[in-house]
């Protein structure tokens, strides 16, 4: 029906047109800002990710059940679970983005406040700075309007709150609220103090950011070694023995059991590493 349309075009124009469908609108924005900042997987390496998740789960399987029908099944079942990982690892990579401009937005602020000595007019030299991106640099300007309109920043402040609860924010805006409400002797010197207070978070926040790389492989690896354990219960068993075994329904069960519990444990970890940044 579409003569002249190759099967690679095909495919990925109906995979397009799915997304757009069904998929919530948290997820469209993410993509679209990892997208942005140059991160997202090629063609070229979805297709990778697919065959060794394809082919691994194949492999790993038929040494479990030597059933080529449920090796198949896996394989497919394991090419699902990709969309769900891009998903991690989209939030990760935007998570990291938004703490990194949660760090410039509030260490610029404190400076832009020592030269206006005015909350109001700090927000306004960040934003026209040029140092903030989207989301941002729209939620400052509204941050700003809300100021300029209630007269009062408080509005303003618990809206930037609420919408980005951490604990530089909190902080920084709680003693914002103070000298402007209550005014105080040194806010220069607890101005000063706060920007090593984020120096010393973002640091934090960056050693976690590397060590957790480094557990991650290692845990990567793990989880693949426990599939092949396997291996070495056959050896112990011999091969024979192992694939009488598999005539039992209570030993495929278990079988089936233990690749869902690896699973489920090797996802666990992948949750774990992309949602907890440690940026709070």
């Amino acid at each position: 029906m579409n003569k002249g349309e190759s099967v690679y075009k095909f495919i990925t124009y109906q995979v397009e047109v799915a997304y757009e469908k069904y998929a919530p609108y948290s997820f469209k924005v993410i993509r679209e800002k990892v997208k942005d900042l140059g991160l997202e997987y090629s063609a070229r390496q979805y297709i990778t990710q697919i065959v060794i998740f394809s082919v691994g789960a194949f492999a790993i399987s038929y040494l479990y059940f030597y059933n080529i029908f449920v090796s198949i099944i896996y394989a497919l079942i394991a090419m699902g679970i990709i969309p769900y990982l891009a998903y991690l690892r989209y939030k990760r990579i935007y998570s990291e983005f938004i703490f990194e401009q949660i760090q410039v937005y509030t260490t610029n602020t404190i400076m832009e406040y020592a030269t206006t000595e005015s909350f109001v007019k700090a927000l306004e030299g960040v934003y026209a700075s040029g140092v903030l991106e989207e989301p941002l640099l729209s939620d400052v300007r509204y941050m700003i309007d809300l100021a300029y309109k209630n007269g009062d920043v408080t509005e303003s402040i618990d809206y930037m709150n609420s919408k980005y609860d951490y604990y530089i924010t909190r902080n920084m805006h709680q003693l914002f609220l103070q000298i402007t409400r209550e005014g105080a002797r040194e806010a220069g010197q607890a101005l000063e103090n706060m920007l090593l207070d984020i120096d010393m978070l973002v640091e934090n926040v960056y050693r976690d950011r590397m060590d957790r790389q480094v557990f991650h492989r290692s845990f990567v690896q793990y989880g693949l070694m426990l599939y092949l354990m396997i291996m070495l219960v056959q050896y112990l068993l011999g091969i024979d023995t192992y694939l009488k075994l598999l005539e039992q329904n209570v030993v495929v069960l278990l079988l089936h059991g233990v690749v869902l519990f690896n699973s489920l444990f090797l996802l666990s970890g992948e949750k774990y590493y992309n949602e907890n940044v440690g940026g709070e």
